[in-house]
This record gives structure tokens, C-alpha cells and sequence, in this order.
């Protein structure tokens, strides 16, 4: 028998390689690709980035000659400054971190709990299910902002619904106070004594504010359908054997999902859960399109307060410096569950048996 070590390589003729001449191809191919990315993707960024480390105005072009190097001014004013500056930026970084802490976890528990059930065999209507799970997803976001302005302000349906249940509603829209202060005007000395980014940590510990809750329900609602169409996809190639084995093993459904499906399904976690981190920390439409960051600025966000204090205030250095600590932050944030969710070695005994014997019954 002709071994791996030993097995004759395929004849590749005058070339010498069976891969040559692909590489120059293969640039061609790219190349108009290539160029397009770095004519509005790679120069733009580029470009704004020069913006954060300098005084331009907003007229002509940054590279001018009358454009000047300030360093990292632009940076200092907004994470340090303490005027203005800092208090906005304090206030959009906890309203957006509240708003991850809510929005990644919760949609990516639902898009899976959907795949699940959408994936039964038993489920009748599977297809119609999809569709109708998947369709808020490709829904224009200014027609959902603005249907969701509808159904949450004072006197709307939500409200409404909750009358009937001898719940007075919030004012949405309308009431700055963190669902956390559960109605409290001022917290306990040190909390309030005490602050971080200009913001107290009184005001950090609230938790987001009902306007926020509603956008926080809103993405919920908008993004489930479509991080459940890769967990179906993830179900539907994953290899029955393992599951077979551990129902002849006795192994509950429960057991099996927990032990079983979700370790395999660690990859496509992985990737939910990423692009859930980036589209929370870049929500924009919704607040320009909703409340410009009320009510208080319980609504700011990093993302349009780089637009705010660009285009509003003109401010371009600072809307730039904005903009690349988000960046920042979401690569952190990124490789953050990375490292939660990397792939831990397993013990022999485990390795071994994976499903722990039941006790025989008696």
C-alpha cells in the first residue's frame, strides 16, 4: 500500500506548480474590489482619523496647510475635559452599555430559543413560522422607530394594554429616571457624590431609561428573526449521532440541549453574539429618528453624538475623536467574549464519557 509520506504528487507539467499563474489572476479579479474599498472605505477612515488629531473646522479640505497637528486634544476634551463635552460622553456610554447588557444577551437567547422550535420537526407551518419570525428584520427601521413612538407614547396601545391589567404605564418617552431607581428622586450620598465621566454613579447603577427600554424592546423584536436564521442553519447541520447516543444513554432533552447541542453550536454563538456587540454599539436611527437623545440625554448614544457634535455643533475634531473610541470599545468588548467563549480542554474523564451514567432505578 502507497503511504501519505510516499504517494506520488500530481504532475503539474512545464509550469512547475499546479498554482501557478493563479495569484496574478486572482489580484485581477479583486482589483476593481480593492480599489472600491480603498477609494470610500480605507481613505475616508483615514482621513477621519486625521480629523480626531486636528483643528479643522468643517471648510475646505483637512489637508490643507492651514489645518493644524493638536495631538490628542480632541481626545482629552471628550474622556477628560470636564465641561460639556465629557458629561455627553458620559451619558451616551452608559446608556449604550445598559443598552448592550440588555439587547445582546436577551436576543440571542430568543433568536435561539426561535431556531429551536422552528427546527421541531413536530412544528406544522415551519416555513410560515420563518417568514413571519425573519420578517421584522427586513422592515424599514423608520417605519418601525416611528410605529414604536405610536405604540409607546403616553396614551398608546401599550399603555392601554397595561390599564387592563391595573398597571399604571410610564411616560415612555418622556420620564429621564433609570427603571433601576424604581422611582427615586436621589440615591445615597456616595453614590451621588461620586461620579465617573461627569456622570454619578447614582446615575450609572439606573439602569437604562424607559425611552431606552422601549428601543431596547424594539431590537429585540427587529433582530431576533435574523440571528434565528443562523442558529437554524447551525441546527440543521449539526450530526444526529452524538444526539442518538445520548438519548440511548437515557439523557434527558434538557441534558441533551445543554450538553450537547450547545457546545456544538459555539461557533455560530460566537459570531451572534459579535455582531449583536457591533449593531448595539452602533445604534444611530433610532435616536435620530426617535428622541435626539431625550428625554436629559437618557437616550444619547456614542453613535450619534459623534454625528450630533459633527454636523450639529460643527465640532469636527471631537466627533471624530468620538468615533474611534467606539471603535475602540467594540474591539474590546469583541475580544472580550472571544475569551469567554473560547474552546476550554476537556478532561479525560469527560473526554471518556461525556453523558454521566443515571443511576439505575430501583
Amino acid at each position: 500500500m502507497t503511504t501519505a509520506a510516499t504517494r506520488p504528487r500530481p504532475t503539474t507539467g512545464r509550469g512547475g506548480s499546479i498554482r501557478k499563474g493563479e495569484a496574478p489572476a486572482g489580484w485581477l479579479m479583486t482589483a476593481p474590489m480593492l480599489v472600491l474599498l480603498g477609494l470610500f472605505l480605507v481613505i475616508p477612515v483615514l482621513m477621519a482619523l486625521w480629523v480626531s488629531f486636528s483643528d479643522w473646522g468643517g471648510r475646505g479640505s483637512p489637508l490643507e496647510s492651514g489645518v493644524n497637528f493638536i495631538g490628542f486634544k480632541n481626545y482629552s476634551s471628550v474622556v477628560s475635559g470636564g465641561g460639556l463635552a465629557e458629561q455627553n460622553f458620559g451619558m451616551a456610554i452608559k446608556n449604550n452599555f445598559w443598552y448592550v447588557i440588555f439587547v445582546v444577551p436577551i436576543q440571542t437567547a430568543v433568536a435561539l430559543f426561535l431556531a429551536v422550535m422552528v427546527n421541531n420537526r413536530r412544528l406544522k407551518g415551519s416555513g410560515f413560522f420563518r417568514t413571519a419570525f425573519y420578517f421584522p428584520s427586513v422592515t424599514s427601521s423608520v417605519a418601525i422607530t416611528v410605529l414604536w413612538l405610536f405604540l409607546f407614547s403616553t396614551s398608546g396601545a401599550i399603555n392601554k394594554v397595561l390599564s387592563w391589567f391595573s398597571i399604571h404605564g410610564p411616560d415612555w418617552f418622556n420620564a429621564p429616571a433609570g427603571i433601576l431607581h424604581f422611582g427615586a428622586q436621589s440615591g445615597p450620598a456616595v453614590l451621588m457624590n461620586h461620579s465617573f465621566l461627569r456622570v454619578t454613579w447614582w446615575d450609572w447603577l439606573g439602569g437604562p431609561s424607559w425611552a431606552m427600554s422601549a428601543f431596547i424592546i424594539m431590537a429585540v423584536f427587529t433582530t431576533s428573526g435574523t440571528f434565528m436564521l443562523l442558529f437554524l442553519a447551525a441546527l440543521q447541520n449539526l450530526s444526529g449521532d452524538l444526539q442518538e447516543a445520548a438519548m440511548v444513554d437515557g439523557a434527558s432533552a434538557g441534558e441533551r440541549f445543554w450538553k450537547i447541542t450547545l457546545p456544538q453550536l459555539r461557533p455560530t454563538l460566537f459570531t451572534v453574539i459579535t455582531l449583536g456587540l457591533i449593531g448595539c454599539w452602533q445604534v444611530f436611527d433610532q435616536i435620530a429618528i426617535g428622541t435626539h437623545g431625550g428625554p436629559s440625554g437618557t437616550t444619547l448614544t456614542p453613535a450619534y453624538l459623534s454625528y450630533q457634535t459633527s454636523f450639529g455643533d460643527g465640532n469636527w475634531g471631537q466627533g471624530s475623536a468620538i468615533a474611534f473610541i467606539l471603535f475602540v470599545i467594540i474591539i474590546l468588548f469583541t475580544l472580550f467574549q472571544r475569551w469567554v467563549l473560547r474552546e476550554r480542554p476537556i478532561s479525560k474523564s469527560r473526554r471518556l464519557n461525556p453523558m454521566p451514567a443515571r443511576k439505575a432505578e430501583r
